[in-house]
């Protein structure tokens, strides 16, 4: 399911803003897997059956699969991988930094043998300087594995943090979290992962010029945002088009898709959401 055609879905003589091929580099979204509820091979089954051509990849949150038995957590990452859906370990690693000895190593070790494509380099409540955090980038392309860092400008970001204990530990310079991101994409990332936290989750206003300088000075097709709220992707579609790449909830793939293809939305978005290549009929 690599591709989604106006021959192969249903009710195709509707035209909508037509989704590009697998693998995508603009428009990628990644589905959060098991946290919030238990995602278990029926239901990912049924969810990649129907909505598997709009998912890039699924992402594994706070550690999950560590509690799960190896043969279910190869299962769910072989099924991902029938659907041309990579899997990626979400920010696990700062777990595994804490335990220090030879404990990245095997985890990398073990990521591979269990399926993993992607292991995702967060530091949000770890203090690392720059050097090694690219140096762990370094790591696992080494190890046969793609790196997501994810860099963001609020501390302690990552849990469940209050509004105000996070006003407490201050915020990053966004200047700096763009450095780290170069410096990451010259260690050979392919897609940085922006914490929502301090800019649009877990704060009093929106930082939306946080995330105007971020696509300024990185590019759109370079970065991926966290958007687990309907709100918050839909001010990221409305204001950055189709092709932003985001992270949702395994829960709101049908909505984000319907907003992307501009069939459906709320009221600031109805009919407003637009694709000029699909227009034309141009391959996207």
């Amino acid at each position: 399911m690599t591709l989604v055609s106006a021959e192969e879905r249903a009710f195709a003589f509707l035209p909508m803003n037509e989704r590009p091929r697998k693998p995508r580099s603009r428009g990628v979204t990644e589905i959060r897997g098991p946290y919030y509820t238990p995602v278990g091979r029926h239901y990912l089954d049924d969810l990649l059956e129907t909505m598997g051509a709009y998912v890039d990849t699924l992402k594994y949150a706070g550690g999950s699969f560590s509690l799960m038995p190896r043969e279910a957590v190869s299962a769910l990452n072989e099924l991902c991988h029938e659907h041309d859906v990579e899997v990626s370990t979400g920010g696990f690693l700062e777990y595994v930094l804490a335990q220090r000895g030879d404990a990245v190593a095997r985890y990398l070790e073990e990521c591979r043998e269990l399926g993993f494509d992607i292991v995702e380099i967060s530091s949000g409540f770890i203090t690392l300087p720059t050097d090694d955090l690219v140096a762990l980038t370094k790591a696992v392309r080494a190890a046969g594995l793609k790196a997501k860092p994810e860099v963001g400008i609020q501390f302690g970001a990552g849990g469940a943090s209050t509004i105000e204990a996070l006003e407490a530990e201050g915020m990053r310079d966004v200047g700096q979290a763009i450095e780290l991101a170069k410096h990451h994409l010259d260690a050979g990332a392919q897609l940085i992962m922006i914490e929502s936290e301090g800019i649009t989750e877990q704060v009093r206003e929106w930082r939306t010029d946080v995330v105007g300088r971020i696509v300024s000075e990185l590019g759109i097709e370079q970065v991926m945002f966290e958007a687990a709220d309907p709100a918050v992707f839909t001010w990221y579609v409305r204001n950055y088009g189709i092709d932003v790449n985001l992270f949702v909830d395994h829960s709101q793939i049908v909505q984000l898709e319907c907003l992307r293809a501009g069939i459906w939305g709320t009221d600031d978005t109805w009919g407003r959401i637009l694709s000029y290549r699909a227009s034309k009929g141009e391959e996207t």
